[in-house]
């Protein structure tokens, strides 16, 4: 059974079609790449995955559970987490604030109980506290963890959300163009960072990125979509020698 299924997603607004009849899988463990031109329907088919849209044809399934009426957040507690095309962080707090937030779907201490700092509320803060120390350690964030995210530079805010999407402790790992805007060491470090979340922690990551070698050099399979239609997919090496891909993608003639 496949971690992920999309089965037929259809999405519409109002007489626009953005994706129509989109259908893959996603294999747990791997890293499966989502690329095509501007406005092919990349990040609306994850919206889709996520539950930010929600499509009016299709289902989503989760290790075999059809997720699609769910909420965001509902999915959330099913082990989805996500970073976006552009950074969704509290810019006025500070990084280990920031992470500690997205520790929220694990917060086990009720209202009551948590007024009270001693006992359980002060057990899962140190708990999550840890956790969260152990992804600014991963992610090679130490030095910034008591800054505040707006003044940092853009390629360490997009290592900050990185990070937050990890402190939900993702089995799925939606990344929303990680590496647009980063110069050439940057983007070396971030796919540096996806390599190591996938193969040390075991976390299944799809991803949308226009970087081609990136893409081809770190994804196990790829989906090629074009004009919200799938037009190929496959390994790196099937896509690369696709006729179509070339044609529409790669601006080679086919």
């Amino acid at each position: 059974m496949p971690q992920l299924e999309v089965k037929d997603i259809t999405l519409r607004f109002g007489g626009v079609t953005a994706i129509k009849g989109i259908s893959f899988t996603v294999e747990q463990g791997t890293i499966h790449a989502i690329i095509g031109p501007n406005g092919a329907g990349k990040t609306s088919m994850l919206n889709c995955i996520s539950g930010v849209y929600r499509p009016q044809e299709g289902r989503i399934a989760l290790n075999g559970q059809d997720v699609t009426p769910l909420s965001p957040y509902a999915r959330t507690g099913l082990g989805l987490a996500r970073t976006f095309q552009n950074i969704a962080l509290f810019k006025g707090m500070t990084v280990l604030d920031n992470l500690l937030i997205g520790r929220h779907t694990h917060q086990k201490t009720g209202l009551l109980a948590g007024g009270f700092y001693y006992g359980s509320g002060q057990k899962e803060e140190v708990a999550h506290r840890e956790y969260v120390e152990d992804i600014i350690d991963f992610l090679e964030i130490e030095s910034i963890r008591k800054k505040t995210v707006g003044t940092l530079a853009y390629g360490l805010q997009k290592r900050v959300e990185l990070a937050r999407a990890l402190a939900l402790e993702p089995k799925i790992l939606l990344l929303d163009e990680p590496m647009a805007g980063m110069n050439a060491e940057e983007k070396e470090d971030m796919a540096r960072f996806v390599l190591d979340i996938n193969e040390d922690r075991g976390t299944t990551i799809i991803m949308i990125e226009h970087d081609m070698g990136v893409v081809m050099d770190i994804s196990n399979r790829v989906v090629v979509l074009n004009f919200g239609q799938k037009i190929a997919d496959g390994t790196p090496n099937e896509v690369q020698r696709d006729s179509q891909v070339q044609k529409a993608y790669l601006g080679q003639e086919a």
